[in-house]
């Protein structure tokens, strides 16, 4: 999709104005007096709507032998970025389903005159679009069917500052390509996206100044991550752990910030199998790794003045004559011993070792990790909220405070002595499972608070969120990305 930024129209273009209010309009002479005319005795008798979205059929004051269309996009205006991106996401859906491949946008100059009110909302508008666009289509074969949005024109973006504006926009939406990344791993098949893949497919962050430190098996064996390892010795994949490093203020001497994420690239349950019907969804396991990647990978890109660490543990569960067995007891990174009585509940195994390897080497100001840990955080919050849980209630707070701007949401679950109980075990210090029906979310938050010791901590469950079958208000059906806006507003809220 091209975005243009002009002051005259094609004669390709189909023209959208955008309004706030119900005030009439002015189309600067892009309507003629006639269009104009209808198109404000629509306003004035549509006054209550505070969004509407419509197309007209009228002759163009720039091409008056021509007929052609217009459509008018109202909307509330409110300084809260991410409600106006969901409205220009819809109006995006609305583009596509008139098949409209070349539009203009005009900010009406009544309601949205000041420029800088006009920069805003041309970046949420982009930011919406963009978000909305994404498709991962790279193994489909091209479709007659298939429509796409070509070109988008900016109007009336002129001024002493046009350049700069043009350049602070373009960045803007150059920024999306950490959400776009964590969408394309969490859509990649398991075939084609493994352990070691899965370090090559982000060996291009160095190229924005990401340090990149792998860890293979042998690496992993010498160092003790027996939990992560366990996991993965049913499969061929050999399992990886890749540190990624931002390091965006060299002057800071304080300690980095953390983030995991579980990197299971694909789950079939292991020796416990899961039952057939759904598990080609397990692709996306990775999720919270793939969160983490695209999180760096934004960062990076706005140059943010934080330094960094993120951290991911890279399986693959698979049933194998070596698969790790329900009953087997391992020995984690940090000495404590786990008796695994289903091999389902890996994602708290792999995170284990690599919470308490960062712990230790890195002393970080606080870790946050992300996972699709359980199908239970689905049946408690559906597809709208993460659960969150953590030893730290600031922490919490300013986690839910940026889900709220991003409108990526998180609701916090209970977390107590009670609960870490249900994980005692008579033959080793914890069990990966408690046995019952019960808070299956939270007490595998409890398991990985086990290995954080006295670090401020906060927990992500992304089961719900990660993957959606119908879509969202930004993005197709697939990966959402969710997670990467949302983390990156709490640094920048909070960290800079």
């Amino acid at each position: 999709m091209i975005i243009n930024y002009l002051d005259k129209l094609s004669e390709k273009d189909h023209l959208i104005i955008v309004s706030s209010g119900s005030n009439k309009v002015t189309s600067n002479n892009f309507l003629n007096k006639d269009s104009e005319n209808l198109l404000n005795n629509f306003i004035d008798a549509n006054k209550s709507d505070k969004e509407r979205i419509e197309t007209f059929f009228s002759s163009s004051g720039k091409f008056k032998s021509k007929i052609t269309s217009f459509t008018y996009a109202r909307f509330e205006y409110k300084k809260d970025y991410s409600t106006q991106q969901s409205f220009f996401s819809s109006l995006f859906s609305y583009i596509e389903r008139k098949k409209l491949k070349n539009i203009a946008i005009l900010l009406d100059n009544v309601s949205l005159s000041k420029s800088d009110i006009k920069l805003e909302i041309f970046e949420n508008l982009l930011i919406g679009f963009k978000l909305k666009d994404y498709r991962f289509e790279k193994y489909k074969k091209f479709s007659k069917k298939d429509f796409k949005v070509e070109k988008i024109t900016l109007l009336d973006f002129s001024g002493k500052d046009k350049s700069k504006n043009q350049s602070d926009l373009k960045n803007k939406v150059k920024n999306l390509d950490g959400v776009f990344l964590t969408r394309d791993l969490v859509s990649e098949p398991a075939n084609i996206l493994y352990p070691e893949k899965f370090v090559e497919y982000c060996k291009s962050l160095k190229k924005v100044g990401i340090e990149i430190e792998t860890f293979d098996e042998k690496k992993l064996k010498s160092l003790g991550m027996n939990a992560l390892l366990g996991v993965a010795q049913g499969s061929v994949r050999p399992a990886r752990v890749m540190i990624l490093k931002w390091t965006g203020n060299s002057s800071q001497k304080s300690n980095p910030l953390a983030f995991i994420g579980k990197g299971v690239t694909f789950d079939t349950g292991g020796i416990s199998i899961k039952p057939s019907s759904g598990m080609e969804d397990m692709k996306w396991d990775m999720g919270g790794a793939g969160v983490v990647a695209g999180l760096m990978y934004t960062l990076a890109l706005r140059k943010a003045k934080v330094n960094v660490i993120g951290a991911v543990g890279l399986v693959e569960n698979m049933p194998d004559g070596n698969a790790q067995r329900p009953g087997d007891i391992v020995q984690s990174l940090s000495g404590q011993t786990i008796e695994v009585l289903n091999t389902d509940a890996e994602g708290r195994l792999v995170l284990a070792d690599v919470l308490w390897y960062i712990n230790k080497r890195f002393k970080p100001k606080f870790m946050i990790d992300l996972a699709t840990l359980t199908g239970a955080i689905i049946v408690a919050l559906g597809e709208r909220y993460a659960g969150l849980f953590s030893n730290d209630d600031l922490l919490a707070k300013k986690i839910l405070t940026a889900g709220k701007k991003t409108r990526e949401l998180v609701w916090q679950m209970p977390m107590d002595e009670e609960f870490d109980k249900l994980l005692n075990c008579p033959v080793a210090d914890m069990k990966n499972i408690t046995g019952t029906r019960g808070a299956g979310s939270i007490t595998a938050a409890q398991f990985l608070k086990r290995f954080v010791g006295n670090t401020s901590w906060a927990h992500l469950d992304i089961a719900g969120v990660t993957w959606s079958k119908k879509g969202t208000n930004y993005a197709r059906p697939g990966g959402t990305g969710f997670g990467v806006r949302l983390l990156n507003q709490f640094i920048k809220d909070n960290y800079e």
